[in-house]
């Protein structure tokens, strides 16, 4: 299951965009912060979207401040979705989602009971291979993974407690691990104590490596939107425990290629202004979530060169600086 491949130490500084080779993605932007900013932007990338949909998106602790407003994605599932399911696991830690029961009630609370919820890992889990991997030659998921035809990740970026960042990586790589064996593979070395114990860029390889078994399954019928909202340091599995948000908000980005929206994130936080990212910063460099990039990129998961189209003046290409030109400080 696991290989005895050593960590990595190369691939967790920041690369500034001059220096990187290869291939251009298209990435699709714009400032609108509603529904109707996700449906502009999911009609971007939904061409290859076809027969039983899932949608990817992290529903949060109960209360949690920062999650992706529930009635944002109620609108849009009813405006552009036919039979829409969420897809979510159990968490690795014990919670408010640790157990199915558990679950479920946290759904009810922060408003995710319009559609069906399928806890993928609710009745059993399944192997997914990982293709060229040093950790893993294969995933445990949710085993319901395998029901859906396509895939949508639906991602809140933000900070992370041990990614540095959680992007459509982070998304998929431990959302869609099962919550008792995948996620253990992730996290922890075996016969070790602390279930915590695996950080920077072993672990950024690690979830990597989940991301890649999901993504390879789903091949060309997978697509990704980031919103760029409520950005604390902390993820949303932190709930009311959060870190206070002082990082303004963004938009919403979409494409095709996984590293492509995760590294233009990225792009558009280094291009904010100091007092504006520095925390965010801080949070990513501290915990080497660059790592999560560089090794995208040596498993040819995607380009992290890329074409940002600015969906909201007519299609223009502009740069990760340009799309953060007068924002505002985050207010809630």
């Amino acid at each position: 299951m696991c290989s005895s491949a050593r960590p990595g130490t190369g691939g967790a500084e920041y690369v500034p965009y001059e220096k990187r080779t290869g291939n251009e993605s298209i990435v699709y932007f714009t400032r609108d912060l509603s529904p109707e900013g996700i449906e502009k932007m999911y009609g971007r990338v939904c061409a290859n979207l076809s027969g039983r949909l899932a949608v990817k998106l992290h529903t949060g602790e109960p209360h949690g401040p920062n999650i992706i407003p529930s009635a944002w994605v109620k609108k849009f599932f009813a405006d552009c979705l036919k039979d829409p399911v969420i897809v979510e696991t159990n968490t690795y830690y014990d919670g408010d989602r640790y157990t199915t029961e558990q679950h479920r009630n946290t759904l009810k609370i922060n408003g995710w009971d319009f559609c069906p919820v399928d806890i993928m890992d609710e009745d059993g889990t399944v192997m997914l291979p990982v293709k060229g991997g040093k950790w893993f030659t294969e995933m445990s998921v949710g085993k319901d993974l395998l029901n859906y035809d396509s895939f949508l990740a639906l991602t809140h970026f933000k900070g992370h407690t041990q990614g540095g960042f959680g992007g459509s990586n982070k998304n998929i790589g431990i959302g869609c691990a099962d919550g008792r064996i995948g996620k253990a593979m992730i996290h922890t070395t075996p016969g070790q104590d602390d279930q915590w114990d695996i950080a920077r860029e072993e672990f950024m390889e690690r979830m990597t490596e989940s991301t890649k078994a999901t993504i390879d399954y789903f091949g060309k019928k997978i697509s990704y939107i980031n919103v760029m909202r409520n950005m604390s340091v902390s993820c949303d599995c932190e709930g009311v425990a959060a870190a206070p948000v002082v990082t303004p908000n963004v938009g919403i980005l979409a494409s095709l290629d996984i590293l492509a929206i995760d590294q233009a994130c990225i792009d558009i936080v280094y291009a904010m202004k100091e007092d504006e990212h520095h925390d965010l910063v801080h949070r990513i460099e501290s915990r080497h979530g660059h790592r999560q990039l560089s090794y995208m990129k040596e498993l040819g998961m995607g380009n992290d060169r890329y074409v940002l189209i600015d969906t909201d003046n007519g299609d223009v290409r502009i740069t990760a600086a340009d799309a953060v030109k007068d924002l505002k400080p985050f207010t809630r």
